[in-house]
């Protein structure tokens, strides 16, 4: 005769083995623990991120001078931006010339010298070191100082434009040549998009080349066949970076035109006039309202790129 099976009654309350009560416990424990360590990145969270954001959000819908107690004025300070403020028109429109010209020529030379390195030289450490040096630089005062000389009137372009019976202009001091000095500068930080191109490069399988070579692809045909989809979404990651790094430069401004974005504003990228307006014309809440302008173009543009992405990016898993 089989074994009669007790049959739990509903409702019965089942007693936790003392194991999982303990593990219970020690989960406790440890979250505690993670919370305690995550405290001070939390704070620094609220305090030093958060807090600026949301109170320079609320400085741009105000009159504030630093001096004296903000005055809500709303959309005054956006109004005005658009409609009144010559300077704010051009520091956009140096901006955009700036972005739309130097960021094509930069990757251009980027991918260019790339591909050059990508052939196996010898030594390619130390090529890789020299050629990355101009980005950690690029964005220093000692360059922007150096750059300022190299193509003042008595500097180092027009001594060598000499030797040839050129006399040359003083570059940063001429409105129609400042801005491409400084678009130059950019082009030359070209080290941290070659070097994520030479990665790109470096995992393209050779399989794909030599069946190319068989086939009778020349180098052209196998570039704009093979490595250029390939390297498709390695461009878009160095054109999103360098869009948005590109609309937050200053530094190069600011010494080249000695503060004042001249020569006849020529040089004014938005970075500078908004520094001007801040804390050379105390107008915080100005200030603030066009930082905010700034995160919506520059968040504008990058939505724009994500979109545009699905018609030109090529993922080795899409179908």
């Amino acid at each position: 005769m089989a074994d009669s099976v007790a049959v739990k009654p509903r409702g019965a309350v089942t007693e936790p083995a003392h194991g999982g009560h303990r593990s219970t416990k020690r989960s406790r424990r440890e979250a505690r623990a993670a919370y305690l360590f995550l405290a001070p990145w939390f704070a620094g969270l609220l305090v030093i991120t958060i807090g600026p954001i949301l109170a320079s959000l609320y400085l741009s819908f105000t009159d504030y001078s630093l001096l004296e107690e903000a005055k809500w004025v709303g959309f005054d300070n956006y109004v005005k931006m658009f409609t009144e403020d010559s300077r704010f028109i051009n520091s956009l429109k140096v901006t955009t010339i700036y972005v739309v010209v130097s960021v094509p020529l930069q990757l251009a030379f980027a991918l260019g010298l790339a591909l050059v390195l990508d052939r196996g030289l010898r030594g390619l450490s130390f090529y890789r070191s020299i050629f990355y040096l101009p980005s950690l630089l690029g964005g220093s005062v000692a360059i922007a100082i150096l750059w300022r000389k190299v193509f003042g009137a008595e500097g180092l372009v027009n001594a060598i434009l000499s030797v040839v019976g050129i006399q040359g202009p003083g570059w940063v001091g001429d409105p129609d040549y400042a801005l491409g000095t400084l678009i130059l500068l950019h082009v030359w930080t070209f080290g941290a998009p070659m070097i994520i191109f030479l990665a790109g490069l470096r995992q393209i399988p050779s399989s794909y080349y030599e069946a190319a070579a068989v086939d009778g692809a020349g180098a052209l045909r196998q570039f704009k066949s093979i490595t250029l989809p390939l390297l498709t979404p390695i461009i878009f990651f160095n054109l999103v970076l360098e869009i948005i790094k590109s609309f937050q430069s200053f530094t190069q401004s600011f010494i080249v035109s000695s503060g004042s974005g001249g020569p006849a504003d020529s040089t004014l990228f938005y970075t500078l006039y908004l520094y001007l307006k801040g804390f050379k014309s105390y107008d915080m809440g100005y200030a603030a309202a066009m930082a905010w302008v700034l995160l919506l173009i520059i968040a504008g543009l990058t939505g724009v790129n994500f979109l545009a992405s699905k018609y030109w990016v090529f993922y080795g898993d899409t179908k």
